[in-house]
């Protein structure tokens, strides 16, 4: 372990309702430890309507850096003193760089998607479905975007958030961006050539479903699932299917990575990272407590 000298310790924190889920902590904290460096990453729980004081408080501690989780990411955006192209072009803010009295708004959701995905799936040229219409789904969805998909089908609960964000995708260059129903995922002409289907929404932190035609798909398609650490109905269906699935952990890893760079100027210790994510998950009973929101303590 590398010992950081002169490095004054700092708080940093995911901040998120609910939060209690994210195994972000144990992460960062490592990822801390492996650098030799002296800070503290907690969990928060933030209401969507309490994220400015949030925000406020933060500048006052003197903070590092947060992550941001459902229902921030979205929220974040007019709150932050400065936002980076990334999360501008995204439309939503994963992770915060504390800059003196400045929060600077930034996005590694997207690069971690396609590192998580690197050697699992071809995209370009290639048809992609997203579930979900949220800050995460405009995350992975512009990455779609960046990696050559040539066709991208948005299916939410809300049609109007849906063709916002189809309208999103097409403007940053895909070809053929559309919307549709949730209930749209039970016909197979909706599926027939997909080799990427992407939950995006937090359904799987509650166990609940997404009604999806799994077997329509290609047999090789992949199908993802952004909540992390549980094998959900949504993937424990594409397996009945004996479609491939991959759950969050990936991204979870390697936007984490990209977050830590932001706040250190630092390269993260991948390795470190990962084994604590796979010890935790094989461990811990899940279980875990967030500060509640509004007064975090003093590093």
């Amino acid at each position: 372990m590398r010992v950081a000298s002169r490095v004054q310790a700092r708080l940093f924190g995911v901040l998120g309702d609910p939060v209690d889920h994210s195994l972000s902590p144990a992460m960062q904290n490592a990822a801390f430890a492996a650098t030799g460096l002296p800070h503290l990453y907690l969990r928060y729980r933030v209401p969507a309507a309490a994220l400015e004081e949030a925000f406020a408080e933060a500048r006052r501690l003197g903070m590092g850096g947060l992550n941001l989780t459902v229902p921030l990411k979205e929220a974040a955006l007019p709150l932050c003193d400065a936002i980076t192209p990334a999360a501008r072009r995204i439309g939503a803010v994963n992770t915060v760089v504390v800059r003196g009295q400045r929060l600077l708004g930034d996005n590694t959701d997207a690069g971690g998607f396609l590192r998580g995905l690197a050697g699992r799936v071809r995209l370009r040229g290639t048809h992609a479905v997203l579930i979900g219409a949220g800050g995460s789904a405009r995350a992975v969805g512009t990455a779609l975007v960046d990696a050559g998909c040539a066709r991208l089908t948005v299916a939410n609960r809300t049609p109007e958030r849906g063709e916002t964000l189809a309208g999103l995708l097409s403007a940053l260059g895909c070809p053929d961006a559309r919307a549709v129903p949730l209930g749209a995922l039970t016909n197979r002409d909706v599926l027939a050539d997909a080799v990427l289907v992407v939950n995006t929404t937090s359904l799987g932190l509650r166990g609940g479903a997404v009604d999806v035609r799994a077997a329509a798909t290609p047999p090789g398609c992949l199908f993802v699932d952004l909540v992390y650490g549980a094998r959900t109905p949504f993937l424990a269906a594409a397996s009945r299917a004996r479609r491939p699935t991959l759950d969050g952990m990936p991204m979870l890893l390697h936007q984490g990575a990209l977050a830590f760079e932001a706040w250190t100027g630092r390269r993260a210790p991948v390795p470190a990272m990962a084994r604590a994510l796979g010890s935790v998950v094989l461990t811990q009973p899940r279980t875990p407590r967030s500060v509640r929101a509004r007064r975090p303590p003093r590093p």
